[in-house]
């Protein structure tokens, strides 16, 4: 009986790229390919990069050593953004062998006929702009929660970001293929569903090969709503300008949304938003974090804000700082502003020194711990529905409420994928919070 060759895949970055390695792990396994986990020794590494900051190029290389650890001879490809950014960079890498752009990384199976390794890594590559064709993905067996890719790609040209030079313009799946992939994840008992996309809040251009809209993404949220077995579904980030007063108030009497937000916010300085080309002003911010509020009280909100863009002095950071501390938000996510080449931010004046960047990075996570304690503290004695993970982490089973409270409990394993009514009690020194069961004999 002929032995089954081994693949095994390592992703780097947003939940994108989760779920585009969940569907081309499972081409490979459509060509009797057996999937293992990256610790161990397999015949095929795929490792999906990211090229969103500095440190993501960096970690490439200690992955491709701690492949190489598994098995010398292995064969290496490098897929993703950075792959498309810079391919002849990636191919210089000891021990990679095939590098492929934005559009390749779907046909990787076509590329692997022969496994010997090269010298130097082969590249197959496309200019960006012939990334003007959708494929549709979602990750399914990696988590509890399923990704699903419904757009890709972005027209805005925020001066700090690469990844329309990585993935292309803006386009969208078709809403009956969305329906489609939603009801496969049904059928497959997976609980809960995040959408991703580059930029989902422009959902329905390019659905049909063209820039039109046929539909929106307040059409793609009232469909998905529809589809039977999910219980609950989740926006992982949609640009406030994108985020329509109607949508949230959709989905705050949807049946399988919950609410949870992630609205990239960047900075709480005007004259910044517009060095950076952003396409709102932090007024529009506010009025959209006040309206969820307004009718979503219990609403979770998470926010991505960039500190060190050329230009911030103190007093426009403090800005952003005092903006945030009086905002009505649940948790930060802090991204250390580092330059990307082919950016109009890093032609700009007015570089803001390394050590001050990270302290002012250091001060925006400690106000997001801050920010996040608060808002567990403002669940307290809240009943919610929390969905268990499938992981045992120190004898205990974590979980996530439908506004995004992360509880444990003492590990068992029939509490994984199960959605159970609790109520929430206190919160331990690790900051997570302990609950008491709704249902006495929930464990029996």
């Amino acid at each position: 009986m002929q032995t089954l060759k081994k693949v095994a895949f390592y992703t780097l970055g947003c939940k994108l790229n989760f779920s585009e390695t969940s569907t081309i792990a499972r081409s490979f396994q459509n060509k009797n390919f057996e999937r293992v986990g990256f610790d161990e020794k397999a015949d095929i590494y795929v490792i999906n990069t990211c090229s969103v900051t500095d440190n993501a190029d960096k970690r490439f290389k200690t992955i491709v050593k701690s492949a190489l650890k598994q098995n010398e001879n292995a064969f290496l490809i490098a897929i993703g953004c950075y792959a498309q950014l810079k391919p002849e960079e990636l191919a210089k890498v000891d021990g990679v062998d095939l590098v492929l752009g934005a559009t390749e990384k779907f046909k990787v199976t076509d590329y692997i006929n022969d496994l010997t390794k090269n010298q130097i890594g082969e590249i197959h590559s496309c200019e960006i702009d012939k990334a003007d064709f959708y494929v549709g993905s979602y990750s399914i067996g990696d988590r509890t929660r399923a990704f699903l890719k419904v757009q890709d790609g972005c027209d805005y040209k925020c001066t700090y970001c690469t990844i329309p030079l990585a993935r292309g313009i803006s386009r969208s799946d078709t809403l009956e293929n969305v329906i489609q992939n939603a009801k496969e994840i049904s059928k497959r008992g997976i609980k809960e569903i995040v959408l991703t996309g580059v930029n989902i809040g422009d959902y329905g251009k390019g659905e049909f090969g063209n820039k039109k809209h046929n539909h929106t993404f307040f059409d793609l949220v009232k469909a998905l709503d529809e589809v039977e077995g999910i219980q609950r579904l989740r926006i992982s980030s949609i640009e406030p300008n994108l985020l329509k007063n109607k949508t949230i108030k959709f989905i705050a009497q949807s049946n399988s949304f919950v609410p949870h937000f992630h609205i990239p916010l960047q900075s709480g300085n005007n004259e910044l938003l517009k060095l950076m080309k952003r396409r709102y002003q932090k007024e529009l911010y506010t009025e959209r974090v006040n309206h969820i509020k307004n009718i979503m009280p219990n609403a979770c909100i998470g926010v991505d804000v960039i500190v060190g863009f050329p230009g911030e002095t103190d007093g426009l950071f403090l800005e952003t700082y005092n903006f945030l501390n009086e905002l009505d938000i649940s948790y930060l996510h802090v991204f250390t502003y580092s330059e990307r080449p082919n950016t109009e931010a890093i032609k700009m004046k007015n570089a803001v020194p390394q050590n001050v960047r990270n302290k002012r990075s250091k001060m925006l996570r400690g106000l997001s711990v801050k920010k996040r304690r608060a808002f567990y503290e403002s669940q307290i004695g809240n009943e919610l529905s929390v969905l268990f993970e499938g992981e045992n982490k120190d004898g205990f089973i974590h979980g996530f409420t439908e506004n995004y409270v992360k509880v444990k409990s003492p590990w068992n394993p029939n509490l994984v994928n199960t959605i159970h009514p609790i109520k929430l009690s206190q919160i331990y020194e690790d900051g997570l919070v302990k609950f008491n069961w709704i249902k006495e004999n929930i464990l029996a």
